[in-house]
């Protein structure tokens, strides 16, 4: 049995965002590329796999049916600006929308019923900027926040965790988690105060969810170093202490040195230790039950590469690439450290991190 699903249709490249929009057909299909014609095309350990159609009832899982009625006739009348910045939809879109969630839940599916080990959905549009009401940073309906509303309704779980190592704060994934313990929602990202203005330190959750969000504030052109380090010190820790019953990756690619929309300075080294760790992490703390769907990620020259590097470390693939590693700025390191020391301090009311 191949170890890992990879989810994805050519439906996906249907939604049309228009010309020069960064979050376009083309990353998706340079991924694709480097999946059917790389490196890994010649292992077994891993396959893809056909989404199906998420019912609207799956959608209201997190998203009210004003916003998915608006979306709808947005689509139906023939796209456009679905916010005032730069979410933009097609005719198609609320249609490959729905295969996206879909997409999603499909992966979930597979894992739970012990068909794959793991999987990762390659969906588009991304979702964790999607909140209840409202679209944003290209995303339409937030694919993983509803995942993990299904794992809780579906499969009766009482612990996810949804990894966030997308560039930005995922803004509409935390509102959907901020006041229940059922799902911790950490979350690394560059400095928030420009996009999405949410993502804080003290950001922490509130009620039942007090402690169960965890928001690490990096600088920009934060590289390798500070960043592992916060993995090590932050996530792992909290991770093993919750012990989830199922990990959910909101897999942004965005944090590479070349990437034209973001502001870090990860290189792939950063990515393939990262990815190694959290398919450890899953292996020793539920089985191994993880899935990843797609965010971010605009850089055309290594989009296709970072996502081969979590598809290697998930199927167990042997799989390197050539990358150089930026230096790390001694200023951005002592902030980095900074910001690290914050949030432990913060969470080291919940957590034994200190």
């Amino acid at each position: 049995m191949s170890k890992t699903a990879v989810i994805f249709s050519p439906k996906y490249y249907q939604h049309n965002t228009g010309m020069d929009h960064p979050e376009s057909a083309k990353r998706l299909s340079v991924i694709i590329n480097e999946l059917k014609r790389g490196k890994l095309s010649k292992y077994k350990n891993w396959q893809f796999a056909e989404p199906k159609k998420a019912h609207i009832e799956d959608i209201e899982l997190v998203h009210n049916i004003e916003y998915i009625r608006f979306v709808e006739t947005c689509c139906k009348s023939g796209g456009g600006l679905l916010d005032l910045e730069d979410t933009v939809a097609s005719s198609e879109s609320f249609e490959v929308a729905l295969y996206a969630v879909g997409g999603t839940l499909k992966a979930i599916n597979l894992v739970m019923e012990k068909k794959f080990e793991n999987a990762f959905a390659l969906v588009r549009p991304p979702g964790h900027h999607a909140q209840r009401f409202r679209t944003a940073g290209f995303c339409i309906f937030n694919n993983i926040a509803i995942a993990a509303r299904y794992l809780l309704k579906k499969y009766d779980l009482q612990r996810i965790l949804i990894l966030d190592i997308d560039a930005h704060h995922g803004n509409g994934t935390q509102e959907s988690f901020y006041e229940t313990d059922k799902v911790l929602y950490i979350s690394l990202h560059q400095d928030p105060r420009i996009f999405p203005g949410t993502g804080f330190v003290d950001e922490i959750g509130e009620g039942e969810g007090l402690g169960y969000n965890v928001n690490v504030p990096l600088p920009f052109r934060t590289s390798d170093q500070i960043y592992f380090k916060a993995v090590e010190e932050i996530v792992t820790p909290i991770m093993c202490q919750y012990k989830p019953q199922f990990i959910l990756v909101s897999a942004g690619l965005d944090g590479h040195y070349t990437d034209p929309v973001a502001s870090l300075s990860l290189s792939a080294v950063s990515y393939n230790e990262v990815y190694e760790t959290i398919v450890k992490l899953a292996s020793k703390i539920c089985e191994g039950r993880l899935v990843l769907t797609l965010e971010g990620g605009y850089s055309l020259k290594f989009v296709g590469k970072l996502a081969a590097i979590a598809i290697a470390k998930m199927s167990r693939t042997p799989y390197t690439i050539e990358d150089r590693v930026p230096a790390t700025n001694e200023r951005l390191r002592r902030h980095g450290e900074r910001v690290i020391r914050e949030v432990k301090k913060v969470q080291g009311a919940f957590w034994n991190i200190n």
